[in-house]
């Protein structure tokens, strides 16, 4: 960053109180969290320590609350023992027993319910069934599952008997699912014969099969869910199905009681970056912070609903699904599929239909939505929603103010929350009781975390234009513990950069003149135009405010004079623009230049159907920069949600392509019906052809459709045949370099 800070230019000064009504009732009043904030600020170990033996149930009390003898490998609680599973399931049985857990529905509309009892005693089974495998305290399990009860159910099996799960994502390909089988040397592989997704069935069987296949040697078995029905190949001696496994089984399991440093779990960040590094949390500290942020983020009671759509695969869906609403009583919905399947309603229907009362979702899914319009939500009775969440990266103001007015119809307070798997539980985020928030922030850290901004020497940033690094001051209990053997790893990538004194985020941030923190993206993602450094979130923000627009995404490129140019791929609303793209680029521009200033004016704007995702909804913004730099994509892409989209971001129009091959392909037709005898009828079609006149006569309608679907079908297939072949070819060519400099294609 060298010595200059981050500039700032996005402006928000929109402010939303909390309604009184909501503070009224709020767990956390004003007050509270003055008096939270104040006890921390005195004794920061301190503070946990009370909330660690308040919150959490211990078969053996800690007596030692904070351990900085190896900082920054960090440690709390050492000398207690507990037990995850038992303070999620086991302590609500005499009071909440026939409480429903968890409410599922699946993409095909299939429902199911579990009481807390019910949940405990498949749990209980299931563990049992893990030991008579031979897993026990220690042991890795990977579980590669869909989103179905059975996911939570398999997580908590595993640490009731101190087994340390990792859970991969079920987007994941046959060889990243084998990456992280092999780095955690995994006994047991948990999974199912498919899951439903996007309308499709997700073959995950296959995909371990596929993995194993390619060497896996500490897998001795793989437990089978049926979820699907299809039909899948079972390997003698090895995989075995988990009705079969848990069926001679009683529906009671004793809990292993573990340190409250024994690994929860690991848990492997996108490998969009390279080797993914597995993110290793300890089973006290975890569960402390998850249960108190699920009690003071969203504030939930004891009839609430709480819906988190994050995958469990990811952070947020262990935190915010399997552990820290369980810990509370809560009810949880689980849902197996899409948002927009079978039609963009879907979250609104599930809301409505199970009484979802807390809402808790991404920005690309919110924008998705969005771009859908306000009637298609407005369709359904959203009336029990009091209030709404939003997580994996920032939001711009705009996304907030619909999902505000048109979601929460004005009356829901937004959680806008900043954390990451390595946080483990939220860190900055309103207190929706106490808390003004403002479209676009996270607001304040929560009580007990100490966040900075600080500039490339560590030193606090403290004007309210002026951004720079986010970094944590002093530790906190949910933090990752380590990189799973790989502590170098973790020492450089979180703490080395200022000395071990702060944990590094990897984020950029800025604060303004109310001391409230507004994420402006990652660190590595701060363009550099012209010696201003300018963060991409604030520029997305400006083009998504525009009427047009439904998702940005900025990314930079080299420039021979400015050092870097902005360079945007845009998803308008409705159709992307065919014949006016000059024109709407240059509005754009001028839009982004009266927002900002002129030095944020995007030099290149791309159209796209859709943005490139991972199934999480993440955009994949290092494959974005890959993109626009023209460089080869060497990275992991297999969490790609729709992968056809790489051609179009390029520049490639495959829907163009397809529209100019059908013209070759009734040409190729109507010679071919020449050939077979038939001149008068292919010159009849030609001439029609060239004319506009359509076939009349009887059943010249069904005719007609037939024969367009044929001709459209075969052109489509051929173009992309075309184009894939084309763009193949482009990423086969590698430039080597000569004395003139030009470099030669080989």
């Amino acid at each position: 960053m060298a010595d200059k800070n981050i500039k700032s230019v996005l402006l928000e000064e929109r402010t939303f109180p909390p309604p009184p009504e909501f503070t009224a009732r709020a767990r956390i009043k004003p007050a509270d969290a003055a008096a939270l904030r104040r006890r921390a600020r005195e004794d920061h170990a301190g503070f946990w320590a009370d909330l660690a033996r308040q919150e959490l149930s211990w078969q053996k009390p800690f007596t030692q609350a904070f351990d900085d003898r190896d900082a920054p490998n960090y440690r709390w609680f050492t000398d207690g023992r507990l037990n995850a599973s038992f303070n999620c399931l086991d302590i609500h049985l005499n009071e909440r027993g026939h409480k429903t857990a968890l409410i599922f529905e699946g993409e095909p509309g299939d429902v199911r319910r579990l009481s807390y009892r019910e949940l405990h005693a498949e749990v209980c089974r299931f563990a049992n069934a893990l030991k008579a495998q031979g897993v026990g305290r220690g042991d890795r399990v990977v579980i590669y599952m869909p989103l179905v009860p059975e996911i939570v159910i398999a997580m908590h099996a595993c640490n009731r008997i101190g087994a340390i799960h990792s859970v991969v994502f079920g987007g994941f390909s046959a060889p990243a699912l084998r990456d992280r089988i092999v780095d955690t040397e995994a006994r047991v592989v948990i999974t199912a014969d498919g899951g439903w997704r996007g309308g499709q069935v997700i073959e995950l069987k296959a995909a371990v099969d596929k993995a194993l296949g390619a060497g896996c040697p500490s897998v001795q078995r793989v437990i089978v869910l049926r979820r699907t029905g299809k039909p899948i190949g079972m390997e003698p001696g090895r995989d075995l199905w988990w009705h079969d496994a848990i069926s001679e089984h009683p529906p009671a399991c004793e809990p292993e009681w573990v340190d409250a440093e024994h690994p929860l779990f690991v848990l492997y960040t996108s490998g969009s970056t390279g080797k993914p590094k597995g993110v290793q949390h300890a089973t006290g500290g975890y569960l402390l912070q998850a249960k108190l942020t699920t009690q003071w983020v969203f504030d939930l009671r004891d009839e609430d609903v709480f819906w988190c759509t994050a995958d469990v695969g990811w952070v947020t869906g262990h935190s915010y699904v399997a552990y820290g609403p369980l810990a509370m009583g809560a009810t949880v919905l689980v849902y197996e599929g899409t948002p927009t399947v079978p039609d963009g309603g879907r979250f609104w229907r599930n809301c409505q239909n199970h009484g979802v009362t807390v809402f808790y979702t991404a920005p690309t899914a919110i924008r998705a939505l969005m771009k859908l319009g306000d009637e298609l939500p407005r369709k359904y009775d959203l009336s029990r929603l009091r209030l709404l969440g939003s997580v994996g990266e920032p939001i711009n103001p705009e996304a907030w103010i619909w999902y505000h007015r048109v979601i929460g119809n004005g009356r829901c307070p937004i959680v806008d929350t900043w954390w990451q798997t390595e946080t483990g539980a939220i860190l900055l985020s309103p207190l929706p009781g106490v808390t003004a928030t403002k479209p676009g922030s996270c607001t304040e850290p929560l009580p007990g975390i100490e966040a900075e901004i600080v500039d490339d020497h560590g030193h606090p940033v403290k004007r309210a234009d002026a951004g720079g690094y986010l970094v944590i001051r002093k530790p906190w209990p949910s933090m990752l513990r380590t990189i799973w053997r790989n502590n170098d790893r973790y020492l450089a990538g979180y703490w080395e950069k200022f000395g071990n004194r702060y944990y590094v985020a990897g984020d950029s941030a800025h604060r303004d003149k109310d001391g409230y923190f507004w994420i402006m993206g990652r660190i590595d993602d701060v363009l550099n135009v012209a010696g201003h450094r300018l963060g991409t979130m604030e520029i997305e923000s400006a083009l998504v405010a525009h009427p047009r627009v439904a998702e940005a995404a900025v990314v930079g490129r080299p420039h021979e004079i400015k050092g870097e140019a902005v360079f945007a791929y845009v998803v308008t609303r409705g159709q992307r623009p065919g014949g006016e793209v000059a024109a709407l680029t240059k509005e754009l521009r001028d839009w982004v230049g009266q927002q900002l200033g002129p030095i944020a004016k995007p030099d290149d704007i791309r159209f796209a159907d859709n943005l490139p995702k991972t199934r999480s909804g993440k955009i994949m913004r290092r494959l974005l920069k890959a993109i626009a730099r023209g460089e080869e994509i060497t990275q992991d892409v297999s969490t790609l949600e729709n992968p056809a989209i790489l051609d179009q971001l390029r520049g490639v129009d495959t829907a163009g392509a397809a529209a100019g091959v059908v013209a070759v392909v009734a040409a190729r037709g109507a010679r071919a019906a020449a050939a077979a005898g038939a001149p008068r009828a292919a010159r009849k079609a030609r001439t029609a052809a060239k004319r506009g006149v359509r076939p009349t006569g009887s059943g010249a309608k069904k005719k007609r459709s037939a024969a367009r679907k044929v001709v459209r079908a075969a052109a489509v297939r051929q173009a992309l045949r075309r184009v894939k072949g084309k763009a193949a070819s482009r990423r086969r060519t590698k430039r080597v370099p000569t004395r003139g400099g030009r470099g030669r294609a080989r």
